[in-house]
This record gives C-alpha cells, sequence and structure tokens, in this order.
C-alpha cells in the first residue's frame, strides 16, 4: 500500500497520553523468549512516539526507532530527552524502505500495533536480512478478544462503543484512515510471517494490566490519537466533536473516571535461524 503522511496528522501530542500502555511483563516475556535474550541492537519499526522505543531501550546497547512521520518522531525525542534515554537514534523512513538503508544488524526488531500499516512480507523479508543470526521480529499489540477479563477495579468502562457512533455521526461508517479508509484486515500475522523465510511464528501472551483507570482528558486523547479519528479529519467540526464526546463520557462517569481493560499484550515470534 502507498503510504499517506495524513494517516496520523495532530495525532502526536495525543498519542502517549490516550493509549494504555503495555503489559507491565513485556519486557521479561520478551527476555524469555528470545534465543539470545535482550541485549544487542533493537530496531522498532512504526515507532509513533516511542511507546515501545522507550520502553524497551534500557535494555539493548542501542535502539533505533522508525517512523515517516516527523511529529511523531520529535514526540519521541521530546519524551526521550525527558527521561535522560540517550541510547536512542530516531530514524525518519517508511518500513517498506529499511532495507536500503544499512541499519543493522539487529537482535531484534519490533512492530508495536504498526505491522498491519506495512507491505508485510516484503518488510518482513528485509527484517530478516537485518537480523543477526537467532535474532528475532516481535509484533506486539494488545488484545482482548479470547483473553480472561478480570475483575473491575470499580470504575464503569469506557463506552467504546458509543464513542464509534459519535465518531461515524460526523465522520461516516467507513473506518477513515488519512485521505482514504482502513485496509481491510485479511489474515492473520502469522499467516503472513509464514509465508516468508521466518516461515513458522509462535503466538505468546504477556498478562495486561487489570488496573488502568483513566479520566476524560485521557479517553478524548486516545480517540485523538487513533488514524479513525485523527484531529485533522473533522475539520471545523472537531471542537463540537469533541464536546459531544465528553458529554458522553459524563453521562457514563459523573466522577470521570473510567476502567480501562485493553486486554493482554499479544507477541508474535519468529526468530532468524542460527
Amino acid at each position: 500500500m502507498r503510504y499517506d503522511p495524513t494517516i496520523y496528522r495532530g495525532s502526536a501530542r495525543h498519542y502517549c497520553n490516550g493509549r494504555p500502555p503495555y503489559s507491565a511483563d513485556l519486557v521479561a516475556v520478551l527476555g524469555r523468549e528470545l534465543p539470545l535474550g535482550l541485549g544487542g541492537r533493537l530496531l522498532d519499526v512504526g515507532c509513533g512516539p516511542g511507546v515501545l522505543t522507550l520502553e524497551l531501550a534500557g535494555h539493548f546497547s542501542e535502539a533505533i526507532g522508525l517512523d515517516p512521520d516527523p511529529d511523531m518522531l520529535a514526540e519521541g525525542a521530546r519524551r526521550a530527552g525527558e527521561r535522560g534515554v540517550r541510547n536512542v537514534r530516531w530514524l525518519r523512513a517508511l518500513a517498506e524502505d529499511i532495507a536500503e538503508l544499512d541499519l543493522g544488524p539487529f537482535r531484534l526488531v519490533t512492530f508495536g500495533q504498526s505491522f498491519h500499516w506495512t507491505d508485510r512480507e516484503r518488510v518482513a523479508e528485509a527484517v530478516f536480512d537485518l537480523l543477526e543470526p537467532g535474532g528475532a521480529i516481535a509484533l506486539i499489540a494488545p488484545t482482548v478478544e479470547g483473553r480472561g477479563v478480570p475483575p473491575s477495579p470499580g470504575h464503569p468502562l469506557i463506552p467504546h462503543d458509543e464513542i464509534k457512533q459519535i465518531v461515524a455521526r460526523y465522520l461516516g461508517s467507513g473506518r477513515r484512515a488519512g485521505r482514504g479508509f482502513a485496509p481491510a484486515k485479511t489474515d492473520r500475522y502469522e499467516d503472513a510471517l509464514a509465508r516468508t523465510r521466518f516461515g513458522r511464528s509462535r503466538q505468546v501472551f504477556a498478562p495486561g494490566r487489570p488496573d488502568i483507570v483513566r479520566d476524560v482528558d485521557s479517553i478524548v486523547d486516545g480517540c485523538f490519537s487513533m488514524s479513525s479519528s485523527a484531529p485533522h479529519l473533522f475539520g471545523g467540526s472537531r471542537d463540537q466533536f469533541e464536546a459531544d464526546l465528553r458529554a458522553l463520557l459524563r453521562e457514563h462517569s459523573p466522577e470521570g473516571r473510567f476502567w480501562d481493560w485493553p486486554g493482554d499484550t499479544e507477541i508474535v515470534v519468529a526468530i532468524k535461524p542460527a
């Protein structure tokens, strides 16, 4: 697919406050699943504002966050500076271009909720060449489907279905993405990897955080962090959309607190043979 630079226009500043965190056990699970363990060099493809990059960087000698969106990279660099993280390099590029960038070798290449935006088989083949023998590709995303739901900490759940209805009222029923619409999901990540030199992959889960409580501002940021409801899509109706969204949230929780259960963190791992 051709990259559309408007997919996340205006979303960078909303992203980190609006997206729930990955599993607290993500690093530990990765360490167990990778034949070479942590350490060495890390490439995080489609890094956005560096959520995954910065979570993992301290466990590697060097990390590169790669993304085509300059605002996302600037936000990642700003957050790295705030945290005093100095072993990350931020690189503006498409995933499809990594074969020509002379970046490798890497011990681990990650995609945090970004692999679906790429030409998957082409990109996976390029990653295979970048990895050192025994290195791994890891496709990481939260998933609710098929996962057990923990007990509620007492706050109402985020009304995701009703939020989608408000978005549809403003933007239409098709799932927007930049100038067009989001690509249809055709098969699983495991199926795409099976068509490459990686061949077999495995799916593991890091347990989700059962006690995430978010406020109204965070949920509004979460909505604007999505490609399907990025700020620019609303045009001159953005303020009214936000007012309607905040009114809905107040109806569900007058105290303005919500429980967020994003599910467990799914990790699809494939290894380059040693």
